[in-house]
């Protein structure tokens, strides 16, 4: 496997360049059972810290992909191996774009229906040889849960692309990934909403800026008060140099001990 992983204040993040990631997807589609795909932004990392159950979803992900810029700074005040930072929806393409090449397939999830069947159109002309297998939409009724995990059961997709309408969205996949037998699990809720053009991408600028937050903030003014878990991240970092503590390396999630982690926790 090309992924080397850290744990950035007790959170497991991966090390992966972009030109290794196609030799990690095709060693994942390999691998038996259900598999998942994790953005990480720093907020998630100071959720993991204090929810346990999310803090093992995180340890049995198949890779872990830093959002943030404040992750990459982390790493380096921490003078640890410095993971590469992933543009969320650059991201996804790459992985399409693998899948595409060698002819492997595709469920969407996720979004309205009029969003669903616009970014599906989209996705197939953008990616002529990726086999779009089935498709679900977000917002469902809780009695359709069952179809939609049958449907993907039987689909056995390469990928499963979740969007918007997903409750949990990381948490779903980690709770049902006993259902599922072979496909790779992504979550990443503006991913249909971005491919069907209802929602902007972020700027590629503001996005190597580090200044994605802004945007969200003008969208959502309460947003401003992220500034506070900001603080309490600086000093986590603060007091783990103090102390000399930094991430250590994991050479290989142990499943046995993960799983019975999860068990303990659902």
């Amino acid at each position: 496997m090309a992924a080397k992983r850290i744990d950035l204040l007790s959170v497991p993040v991966d090390i992966i360049q972009g030109e290794e990631l196609e030799e990690e997807i095709l060693a994942m589609l390999a691998k038996p059972s259900a598999k998942q795909i994790v953005f990480l932004s720093v907020w998630d990392l100071l959720r993991a810290r204090i929810n346990a159950e999310y803090l093992v979803a995180l340890r049995n992900a198949d890779l872990i992909l830093p959002v943030s810029k404040s992750i990459i700074r982390g790493a380096k005040f921490l003078k640890m191996p410095v993971p590469q930072r992933y543009n969320q929806f650059d991201a996804v393409i790459k992985v399409l774009g693998i899948l595409d090449r060698h002819y492997k397939s595709l469920f969407l999830f996720g979004a309205h229906k009029k969003s669903l069947m616009t970014a599906e159109r989209n996705v197939r002309f953008t990616f002529p040889g990726l086999q779009i297998v089935g498709r679900y939409v977000g917002y469902y009724p809780k009695d359709a849960e069952k179809n939609i995990t049958q449907a993907i059961f039987k689909a056995s997709p390469s990928l499963v692309l979740i969007g918007s309408g997903i409750k949990k969205g990381v948490l779903w996949v980690h709770r049902r990934r006993n259902v599922f037998n072979n496909s790779i699990f992504l979550w990443y809720s503006d991913v249909i909403d971005i491919f069907s053009s209802r929602k902007k991408r972020i700027s590629p600028k503001v996005f190597e800026k580090g200044l994605e937050i802004w945007p969200a903030i003008f969208r959502n003014p309460l947003r401003i008060f992220l500034i506070f878990p900001f603080m309490w991240y600086k000093l986590l970092l603060l007091g783990y140099r103090i102390s000399g503590k930094t991430g250590y390396q994991q050479p290989e999630e142990s499943g046995t001990q993960a799983e019975s982690a999860g068990e303990q926790t659902e």
